[in-house]
């Protein structure tokens, strides 16, 4: 099926990521993968339609809309965990200690473990308005 509309398509919302600028080149990769895979559950709106190939093999659907990836400080990463707290966005964090855990219990434990104000994040996403969206990455600057 050939799709003929040319329409850009605009979204209302935005789906981003915040990364601290001091991981390394596999900590990012790792951390947005495991940010983004919480917001389909919480937000089902953002997935898309299931994809096909021309000769009809499935394959699973994926974000309706682009992931902006971020950058930014230690102190720009707790003030948008603030922010993000603060408007009730649906969110996902990443703390340096998920990085010597193997598994989600471990994973879930280990952010149990400490409180919201003494977390060490290494990256957050958010879903929202871009508006809100935009709040709370004040300061972040778009990943290079």
């Amino acid at each position: 099926m050939t799709t003929t509309d040319t329409t850009p398509v605009r979204f209302d919302t935005k789906i981003a990521v915040l990364l601290r600028e001091d991981l390394e080149t596999w900590q990012r990769l790792n951390v947005t993968a495991f940010l983004v895979s919480g917001l389909g559950s919480v937000a089902p709106e953002v997935i898309g339609e299931p994809y096909a190939d021309a000769d009809d093999t499935p394959y699973l659907p994926m974000f309706r809309q682009p992931v902006l990836v971020f950058e930014g400080s230690a102190e720009t990463l707790t003030a948008a965990h603030a922010r993000v707290l603060s408007r009730s966005l649906p969110r996902a964090l990443f703390t340096t200690d998920l990085f010597a855990t193997g598994n989600d219990r471990d994973n879930r434990a280990a952010v149990r473990a400490v409180g919201r104000d003494r977390l060490d994040l290494a990256g957050l996403a958010v879903y929202g308005p871009r508006n809100a969206v935009d709040k709370v990455l004040k300061g972040a600057r778009m990943h290079p």
